[in-house]
Formats: C-alpha cells, sequence, structure tokens
C-alpha cells in the first residue's frame, strides 16, 4: 500500500552498499540524511561512500568485466534479465512513490507512474537484443570478408542526478547492460532512494555478481569513479559546471563520456500562435517536478507588441496553479527537492527584480505553506536575454518573458545561449513550426508544447551535453566499433559475398 506520511523509507539495506552481488558494510560509519521536501523532517539515511567503498564497487564491476559471464553471455540471455529487472520495478511501485516525491517534491501522482515507464525502458532494450545489428557484413576495399562488429565499451560508471534518479538510472543501465557493459551505479546524496530498489531486484532476479553496483557518494568520492583507469565510460546527468569537470577529467586518460548536461530552453511564440493556449501549456508543463527539468521551457521569446498580451496570460495561469504537499491530490505544484534549492530559486528572483525586468506574478513563499522548500509559480516581464535569470539555468518554476523586434529577431535570441537542450515554435500552422525548428540550435524542438521523447532520442547542443540518451541512439555510446577483415567468409556467413 502507498504510504502518504512517515518516517522511514521501505529499503532493506540502506547502511549498506550493494557490490560484487552482495549488500557490504560500509568502510565507515559516514552517513547521509535524506529530508523530506514537503515537511523539512528527516526521512531516512543511507551509508556515505569513501575511497575504499568506491574501489571495491569498480573492482566488482571490473572483475565481471573481464572474467565473469556477462560480456560472454548471448544478446538474448542478457535480455532476460533486462526483462526481469524491469518487473521487479514495477513490482515496486507503491515504494517508488513513496520516495520519489519525498527526495525531489515530484507530486505523488506523477510519481506513482515511474514503475511503469521505468520498466517500459527495460523491456524496449531488452527487445533490441533480437532487432539490433550488432554486426554486420561490410565490403573492404582489399579483397577479403568485413564485418563492422558492436561490442560493449566495457565498464560504466553511471552518476544520478537528484531530480528524476528512477527513470534516468533505466535509461543509463538498461542499454549498457544489454550491451555487455559492467556498471557501477552513482547515487546522488539528495535521492538515493531508487538505486537502493534496483540493486534489490538485480538482488532477486540473481544478476551475475559485479555486473551492476550500486554506492552513494558525495561529489569527492564520485571524482574519484570518474578518474579510476579501470572505469572505460562515464554516463553523467547533472549540471553543466560538473560536466566541465567530468569532461575535463576524462579527456586526461581518452575515457568515453555522455554528458547529459543543463539547458536554457526557449518557446518560440509566432504571431500567429494562440497565447491563452501557450500560456495555459506552459504553465502546466512547469509544474513538472516544480519546474526542476533541465529541459524547461523558462526563457518565452514574443515579439513586442505581444509582450505584454503574453505576461498576462502567463501570470494568470501560474497563479492559478494549486501549490501544495506533494502527496495532497489536489496539489498541482509541490515543493522544491531541498533547502539549498529553495534558497538558489529566491536568490535568482531576487537578481531578476534588482536588474530590472517586471515581477508580474509569484517571487516569493506561498502564504499557505509554512514548512517545506516551496516556492511560488513566478512569471518575469521585460526580460533582457543578456540578463542573469535569461542566461543561467535557475532549475525551479520561473519563467523570463523576452520580447523581440519580429519573428526572425526571436529565434536569434532563442540561440542566443550557451545551452541547446530543448525548445518549442508555438504556431497554427506545422509548416512554419517545422522551418522555424530547422533554425533553433537544440536536441529537442517541440511544436506547441513542451515535448521530449526519450523513445527517440534525449539530448542537447553545445554546453547542453554531449551523446544521446533513450532510443537506439541511447544504445550506440555503450558501444565500441570493431572492424573485422578476414580471408573469407567465416561458416556463420556461408554463402555471403567476399
Amino acid at each position: 500500500m502507498t504510504t502518504t506520511s512517515g518516517t522511514s523509507a521501505p529499503l532493506r539495506h540502506a547502511d549498506r552498499f550493494f557490490v560484487g552481488g552482495e549488500w557490504v558494510a560500509p568502510a565507515t560509519d559516514a552517513t547521509i540524511e535524506v529530508i523530506d521536501s514537503g515537511t523539512e523532517e528527516r526521512y531516512f539515511s543511507v551509508a556515505e561512500a569513501r575511497e575504499p567503498d568506491m574501489s571495491r564497487a569498480v573492482a566488482a564491476a571490473r572483475e565481471a568485466f573481464d572474467e565473469g559471464p556477462w560480456p560472454r553471455m548471448t544478446h538474448a540471455e542478457r535480455a532476460r534479465y533486462l526483462r526481469e529487472l524491469g518487473q521487479g520495478l514495477a513490482g515496486r511501485a507503491d515504494a517508488i512513490a513513496d520516495i520519489w516525491p519525498r527526495e525531489s517534491g515530484v507530486l505523488h501522482k506523477v510519481a506513482a507512474a515511474a514503475a511503469r515507464g521505468a520498466s517500459a525502458t527495460f523491456d524496449f532494450y531488452a527487445g533490441l537484443a533480437d532487432s539490433f545489428e550488432w554486426e554486420r557484413p561490410a565490403q573492404p576495399s582489399l579483397p577479403g570478408f568485413g564485418l563492422l562488429v558492436r561490442e560493449p565499451v566495457g565498464v560504466v560508471g553511471a552518476i544520478i542526478p537528484w531530480n528524476g534518479p528512477l527513470g534516468l538510472i533505466s535509461y543509463k543501465i538498461a542499454p549498457a547492460l544489454i550491451a555487455g557493459c559492467t556498471v557501477v551505479l552513482k547515487s546522488s546524496p539528495e535521492a538515493p532512494g531508487e538505486g537502493y530498489l534496483v540493486a534489490e531486484v538485480a538482488e532477486e532476479i540473481g544478476l551475475p555478481p559485479g555486473v551492476l553496483n550500486v554506492v552513494t557518494a558525495d561529489r569527492a568520492v564520485s571524482e574519484l569513479l570518474v578518474r579510476d583507469p579501470r572505469v572505460d565510460k562515464i554516463t553523467f546527468t547533472g549540471s553543466t559546471a560538473a560536466g566541465r569537470r567530468i569532461a575535463s577529467l576524462c579527456g586526461e586518460r581518452i575515457a568515453r563520456c555522455t554528458l547529459e548536461l543543463g539547458g536554457k530552453s526557449a518557446a518560440v511564440i509566432l504571431d500567429d500562435a494562440d497565447l491563452t493556449m501557450a500560456a495555459e501549456r506552459l504553465a502546466q508543463a512547469e509544474c513538472m517536478l516544480t519546474g526542476q527539468v533541465c529541459s524547461s521551457l523558462t526563457r518565452i521569446v514574443v515579439s513586442r507588441h505581444r509582450h505584454d498580451e503574453m505576461v498576462e496570460a502567463l501570470a494568470d495561469a501560474f497563479s492559478k496553479i494549486r501549490v501544495g504537499n506533494q502527496f495532497d491530490p489536489d496539489s498541482q505544484m509541490g515543493p522544491l527537492a531541498a533547502e539549498r534549492q529553495r534558497d538558489r530559486v529566491l536568490g535568482y528572483i531576487e537578481k531578476g527584480i534588482a536588474e530590472g525586468a517586471t515581477l508580474a506574478a509569484g517571487g516569493g513563499r506561498p502564504a499557505h505553506l509554512d514548512r517545506g522548500w516551496f516556492v511560488e509559480p513566478t512569471v518575469f516581464g521585460d526580460v533582457e536575454n543578456s540578463s542573469t535569470i535569461a542566461q543561467e539555468e535557475i532549475f525551479g518554476p520561473v519563467l523570463s518573458v523576452i520580447p523581440a523586434k519580429d519573428e526572425r529577431e526571436s529565434v536569434t535570441i532563442a540561440n542566443d545561449t550557451v545551452y541547446g537542450l530543448n525548445a518549442s515554435v508555438f504556431t497554427a500552422d506545422p509548416d512554419r513550426a517545422r522551418q522555424v525548428a530547422g533554425q533553433l540550435r537544440a536536441g529537442t524542438v517541440g511544436h506547441n508544447s513542451f515535448r521530449t521523447d526519450f523513445a527517440i532520442a534525449f539530448g542537447g547542443f553545445k554546453q547542453s551535453g554531449i551523446g544521446r540518451e533513450g532510443g537506439t541512439e541511447g544504445l550506440l555510446p555503450f558501444l565500441e566499433a570493431k572492424t573485422v577483415i578476414l580471408e573469407q567468409a567465416p561458416s556463420s556467413y556461408a554463402g555471403s559475398r567476399s
């Protein structure tokens, strides 16, 4: 049964790490406390990994890849484990729906569907065992028989953020596992619960030892994972600042890395757009995870003659949002994940006012909520694109309306950012939407709404990251391409041209 109150998480081994297929004691008694974002009360604590713990986890993954059965199984054999992992997570839906809202502030009714999404991800990658072209004949330039073979990259360090842990765990470890990689999963100190649940399921289904190892650590120990020469690839989701550091460390030793980083995404409002519809959809989308979403559409770019009408429509839509406890079924937006995140968002709001933007809605703590890390949905108008709130990622429910001379300048403004993760075009004409989408430098461009889709591919241009997650594109970063050139075709390709 789903728990809507209480002080303990539904975890079996929060005081240990999952390493080498076992729950092992930590090297020290250091712990990390997880605070319920809606009540500011302690929810649970987990063991905090130190250098010996991280080294032990990496050693287990390295041994499992170099000596264990996992990379030597067929893809179909690995697919069976992936499906069982997905089924096991589906069976933990109530636990996930209790943990995620307390850790990150997401609404309970949203978290209740998270297990189904994770299960579907594991099923998708399991299905690639049969449909993906793991090797294919390739005609060499000289006589002989060629093959292009895709093999696992090796040991993967997967570093997970706190805002959407289960979904991001799934989109990292599912493709890594079907490829034949072994994994060290490093959970966020703010949101470690989902990593523990995945480890519990891995133990239950008998995943071979060392294939998946789960630890929780802060930044200094996480950096040891990135530096470790036994780790072949890092896959990271988080801030652009942290991504720069990871990329530089991987570059020192030519390790592979996939980085899904920050964003400051623009909604371009063309002159034929329905502003009421646009405002309602933008406000609704920003309710998701209280704006703690890297791909949020937080820069609203509109022609100057429609600016005031756009601000008014957004302020009206945002002021109607019911902010409240994440377990209240009437709530439309919950709290931010942590006190420091709340303070960060309020600091940006103060800076927006100081730099001359017009505060049109929100701007503080909801008057009816005296506990929890809550912030009012906030709208600024008359925002200069060069201002702090237009250029820096706030990671909270703050929208900036930026006036442009015309639609052409709107596109220029939308692209005038170091980021390039997401965008959207609001127009009644799909042909115009496609035309403008081609001019926007972003990894995803939607039409008339916030739209992203991991089933196709997710990632960004510029400083929003390197590589893609989700879909078949999300499998490729966990594979190395190997060219094999033989004098003649092997028996498995009998009858093929050489």
